[in-house]
């Protein structure tokens, strides 16, 4: 009954799908299984850029721009947990409405503060997006270290986001922003300082080998969306051809990963019961022997 409700959609089996793949992990192997086959079709938009650089509402804007153009997106945004409950914190579907009624799907997956866990929920939630017949998939990232350089792995398309007043003088951009990008938006384009900003974005990023496209963009006066929604349509269409390459190594990073997943807990099983390494723990708290030593000693007899 999921399958088939997916299949069409519908909005209630969307999310108990995603649910599953966020908090079920046996649940989740049995849907992964079933949709697997038929995923790997969609193009992945990642949207990343420092926190207050107006995405949720240019993604809003972008959407149904993307509508007019006869594509169906969705949006997963990546929120820095809430660290009482452990879930998302939703505030960006609030200031996504317009999209939403345009039939565009938005959900909030939770960081959790792990690496691995997000790049896990988002591959198997893009996949049940996928299979609901999603066509850009847009993910949204807070632009917090780490996760960015992670959405770059996962995405098509990376897109970077900036604003003249979230103290983004070119000087303190992070270097990794300015090697991801495919397209580099300078947003709020109607503030004082974004002229300069864009200035200085084409002369330090726009003359790179990687010859990205430079955009301004103005939610508050519509302006530059219907350009910026084109250009990425052209895109997809060019990301389309290299696909197959670029899935296959997104599907060896993956596995390396749940191999490597498998691995650590069947290693944090192992240590919790062997003998030799609360020795080993002791004679390092005792400062009988250093760390490195201690290390190699519990490693040789694990990994025989």
């Amino acid at each position: 009954m999921l399958l088939a409700d997916l299949k069409k959609a519908k909005r209630g089996a969307i999310a108990k799908a995603i649910s599953i793949v966020e908090n079920d992990e046996q649940e989740a192997r049995k849907l992964i299984k079933s949709i697997f086959k038929t995923s790997g079709k969609s193009v992945i938009i990642g949207i990343t850029g420092p926190a207050g650089a107006g995405k949720s509402s240019l993604i809003n804007k972008t959407s149904v721009a993307l509508k007019k153009l006869g594509l169906k997106a969705a949006v997963l945004a990546i929120d820095p947990t809430s660290h009482v409950t452990g879930g998302a914190i939703l505030g960006d579907r609030v200031r996504m409405t317009e999209s939403t009624d345009s039939g565009t799907y938005i959900r909030s997956i939770a960081s959790r503060g792990a690496t691995g866990a997000v790049s896990r929920s988002i591959r198997n939630s893009i996949r049940v997006l996928e299979y609901a017949g999603f066509n850009p998939i847009i993910i949204e990232s807070v632009g917090a270290g780490q996760t960015e350089v992670e959405i770059s792995n996962i995405a098509d398309i990376t897109v970077v986001v900036f604003n003249p007043h979230t103290g983004d003088s070119i000087q303190t951009i992070k270097a990794g922003l300015t090697e991801i990008g495919d397209i580099y938006l300078v947003n709020k384009s109607d503030l004082d300082g974004a002229t300069q900003l864009f200035e200085s974005v084409k002369e330090f990023i726009g003359m790179t080998e990687r010859n990205p496209v430079i955009l301004q963009t103005s939610v508050t006066k519509n302006k530059g969306i219907d350009e910026f929604a084109k250009k990425l349509k052209e895109m997809m269409a060019q990301k389309q051809k290299a696909k197959k390459e670029h899935d296959a190594r997104r599907l060896e990073i993956e596995l390396k990963d749940i191999v490597l997943n498998n691995v650590r807990l069947k290693i944090d099983a192992l240590l919790e019961s062997d003998k030799n390494y609360s020795k080993y723990l002791k004679k390092l708290q005792s400062k009988e022997m250093d760390p490195f030593e201690a290390a190699d000693r519990i490693s040789e007899r694990i990994i025989k």
